[in-house]
């Protein structure tokens, strides 16, 4: 498999740029319902993935993540390898939403991204929740949307209340969902209802970048 997955049409009002979570690549259910939902609106969708997960594809092995820096860096040229005149938003899942939080304001400022989109993002490590990963997010000027299950370990409904974000950052709440938005049999909710919500979400903040409310 490359490396990189577009979907949706070419002459899209914009592109939506989407790296992956931690432990899994572009191609997962969740990296798929969403890029093909966003799709399905009329958005075109690139998925890439960072250097040491199609290393991991190719030797077969679990290596971890590439340093921070490495990370960071190869957002950035992830970016700048695509068409400078088309519309951009950048975002992704997980590990991949924050590391492009890191990088957003320096491209938002150099007027290269309108955006940018977290899907679950981790604001603390799993059971560290004194461990904050929220310093940038408390004056970030990207105007910037967390989609975030109500139950994420990494970052529950009730735990976000009490961080101070910045104004240009919106949160949509994932009714019981996990860090994937799944929620519990019990609630009464499907995955594919939040699935569906947040796509949704994802669009209307899109129009509302692009005015085209």
């Amino acid at each position: 498999m490359d490396n990189t997955l577009t979907c949706g049409p070419l002459t899209g009002p914009a592109t939506v740029l989407l790296a992956h979570g931690a432990g899994a690549g572009i191609d997962t259910p969740f990296m798929q319902k969403m890029a093909q939902g966003l799709a399905q609106k009329g958005w075109q969708v690139i998925r890439f993935e960072f250097p040491y997960m199609t290393q991991r594809r190719i030797s077969g092995r679990k290596a971890p993540p590439n340093r921070a820096d490495v990370l960071l860096k190869y957002y950035v040229d992830q970016v700048q390898s695509l068409d400078a005149n088309q519309p951009l938003i950048i975002g992704g899942k997980s590990m991949g939403g924050r590391i492009a939080s890191l990088v957003a304001d320096e491209l938002w400022s150099g007027n290269r991204i309108l955006g940018c989109i977290c899907l679950g993002y981790p604001f603390h490590p799993l059971g560290k929740p004194e461990t904050l990963r929220v310093k940038h997010l408390q004056n970030l000027q990207t105007p910037t949307l967390v989609v975030q299950g109500e139950r994420d370990a990494m970052g529950s409904k009730e735990e976000v209340k009490n961080y101070a974000l910045s104004e240009r950052l919106k949160l949509a709440w994932m009714p019981d969902g996990d860090h994937s938005f799944k929620p519990r049999i019990r609630s009464g909710r499907r995955e594919g209802q939040n699935f569906d919500l947040a796509v949704e979400h994802m669009h209307d903040f899109l129009r509302g970048l692009m005015n085209l409310e």
